[in-house]
């Protein structure tokens, strides 16, 4: 009980919590052993909008056939069951190294879900999923400078790791007071366009859905991440990896898969994330990489053994993004007095190759776009 009250007031107040060791955390890659992924349905993207501390959000990631690349997402967001706050995120990327980034983040006001939770609304925006689940729009008059009227279409079905998707945080499995899931569609067609204030930019090409829920102070869950999405012309790999701090016993969960057009070759947890080379920032004494190896392994449907690697040099960052400058308000009140907290994103998207090995066919080398986050919130070694 001593704990318990110990991690609630974590909870409320944002400190640090008590180590609770490996043993406070069941991990999705337990459910993996045994059913390595599900294929998502509609009913599976529904918001849950919960009346506790958590964050959740659909992101969407585009990638253009002009080169453009942009994302667009939804934040909804509950501080300690009592404030719940709402966010309309777009960013798109410049091609011009000498211009800055389009950033722009608006509170959304008015929200309302769909009477099946699966479609958002609020004043002047709209991300909405199609009868048959297979498609998203996504409007947003909300920023002037970053009109949004765009949409994706699965063109290969989504999944979630082992049978629910999530990893239950608390040392009473049956009662978790925390829990994280990703969903993912890792690849879609895009069409559409962000207006910006030189005109329309034309998003027609390819593009990643995800909805992620954190359940919990995202501080608490997880010290580091590693989100890559690799987009090439006949295959997609997606990777999304997150470490805890030591409160949960530092902790490594890794989701992820690899699809081709109208197929999941393989999903699940036995996969790796590596910076195989790094640099100091002498901005926030992060070891920014600077070279990366990511891994997936699993098995076909039929048995087929699969082993992919996507490695080499990031080359020039695309943008580090101080969290706590950037991100909404809320978020600054969820993170409040988290000691060691200093949240830091770094972005890339290289032109890598992915080496993908099924069975005893010969390999297949695709060259194709990446784009990679590693994120730092705390040093998941310290429990300072």
């Amino acid at each position: 009980m001593f704990n318990w009250a110990k991690q609630t007031l974590a909870n409320v107040a944002g400190t640090q919590e008590p180590i609770y060791g490996p043993s406070a955390i069941k991990s999705v890659a337990l459910e993996a052993e045994t059913t390595s992924y599900t294929e998502l349905k509609r009913d599976d993207l529904k918001w849950l909008a919960m009346d506790s501390t958590s964050v959740e959000t659909q992101v969407f990631y585009f990638f253009a056939e002009n080169g453009q690349v942009a994302l667009a997402q939804i934040i909804y967001s509950n501080v300690a069951g009592i404030r719940t706050t709402c966010q309309f995120n777009c960013k798109v990327f410049s091609t011009d190294p000498t211009k800055p980034h389009l950033w722009c983040s608006t509170p959304l006001k008015n929200v309302e879900l769909s009477d099946d939770k699966n479609n958002f609304y609020a004043d002047d925006c709209a991300v909405e999923l199609s009868e048959d689940g297979a498609s998203y729009t996504i409007k947003s008059m909300n920023d002037e400078r970053a009109v949004v009227n765009l949409k994706i279409t699965r063109s290969t079905p989504g999944f979630h790791a082992g049978q629910s998707g999530k990893t239950l945080f608390g040392t009473d499995p049956a009662n978790p007071w925390g829990t994280m899931r990703h969903a993912f569609w890792p690849r879609c067609t895009a069409e559409g366009t962000v207006s910006v204030k030189e005109g329309p930019i034309d998003f027609k090409g390819r593009a990643l859905f995800i909805h992620a829920l954190q359940g919990m102070k995202p501080h608490h869950a997880a010290a580091t991440w590693n989100f890559v999405d690799f987009q090439g012309p006949t295959h997609s790999a997606i990777m999304m990896a997150f470490t805890t701090p030591p409160s949960y016993g530092t902790t490594t969960v890794t989701v992820g898969g690899i699809v081709k057009d109208g197929e999941i070759i393989m999903a699940g947890c036995s996969n790796s994330a590596t910076h195989t080379a790094v640099k100091g920032d002498t901005m926030n004494d992060w070891p920014e990489p600077t070279e990366v190896k990511f891994a997936w392994s699993g098995n076909t449907k039929d048995g087929k053994h699969v082993t992919a690697v996507a490695e080499g040099a990031l080359g020039e960052r695309s943008d580090r993004v101080d969290v706590m400058a950037e991100v909404p308000g809320f978020v600054k009140k969820i993170v409040a007095g988290a000691a060691g907290t200093k949240p830091y994103i770094y972005q890339y998207h290289p032109k890598l190759a992915l080496k993908l090995k099924i069975g005893e066919e010969e390999e297949i080398v695709e060259e194709g776009t990446m784009f990679m986050e590693a994120t730092f919130i705390s040093d998941p070694n310290s429990s300072e």
